[in-house]
C-alpha cells in the first residue's frame, strides 16, 4: 500500500506540475494582455507636452506612445524594461526621426517618473501620476505649467492671469455683483 501511496502522490505531482506548466505557457503566449496593464503619460520633451498612454506587462516590459500637444503630426513610441539585469530603462522613436533613450524610477508597481534625452533634448515625463501628482517631476519650461481645460492637458504660460468671477462691492456699499475681471 505504501508503493501505491507513493505513486499516487507521484502522479498527483507531475499533474499538477503538468497543468502548472501549460498554464504559464498559455500566459506568456496569450496572456499578454491579462498580464498587463496600461495607464496615463505625461511628458516635456524640448519644451513641448505630450500626452499619451503606457502598457506595461508582469514580466516588466512594456510599451507606451505618446502625442505632442503642440505639434499634432508628432508622435512618439518606445519600450522600456524592468529588470534586475537591465535596470529600469527604455529607448523611442519619434515620426520626425529623432531617437531617445531614458531611465525611470518606480513610485509603485504603476506609477513613476523619470528623465532622457530625445535627440540631445530634455525630456521628464510620469506614468500613471494625474497631471497634479506629475508636478513635482515634470520639468516645465520656464514660466509654463500645466493646466486641465476639462479632460485636455495644455502647457501654458504661468505668468498669465487666470479669469476669476469675484464679487465687486457697489460704490455705494451696497449689493455686490459678480464681475469677470
Amino acid at each position: 500500500m505504501d508503493g501505491d501511496n507513493e505513486s499516487s502522490m507521484l502522479r498527483n505531482m507531475l499533474t499538477a506540475f503538468a497543468a502548472f506548466a501549460g498554464l504559464a505557457g498559455w500566459a506568456g503566449a496569450a496572456g499578454a494582455g491579462l498580464l498587463s496593464a496600461t495607464g496615463p503619460v505625461i511628458a516635456i520633451i524640448a519644451d513641448d507636452l505630450f500626452v499619451g498612454e503606457a502598457e506595461g506587462h508582469l514580466d516588466g516590459s512594456g510599451t507606451f506612445q505618446i502625442q505632442s500637444r503642440t505639434r499634432p503630426g508628432l508622435n512618439c513610441r518606445g519600450q522600456f524594461t524592468h529588470t534586475a539585469e537591465f535596470g529600469n530603462a527604455g529607448i523611442m522613436q519619434c515620426s520626425d526621426g529623432s531617437t531617445g533613450t531614458f531611465k525611470f524610477q518606480r513610485l509603485t508597481v504603476l506609477r513613476g517618473h523619470g528623465t532622457g534625452s530625445v535627440s540631445r533634448r530634455s525630456m521628464s515625463f510620469t506614468y500613471g501620476l494625474s497631471s497634479i501628482e506629475s508636478a513635482p517631476y515634470l520639468k516645465l519650461p520656464p514660466g509654463k505649467a500645466l493646466r486641465l481645460d476639462g479632460k485636455d492637458l495644455l502647457l501654458v504660460d504661468s505668468r498669465r492671469p487666470i479669469p476669476a468671477n469675484l464679487p465687486v462691492a457697489a460704490p455705494d456699499g451696497g449689493n455686490t455683483r459678480p464681475q469677470l475681471f
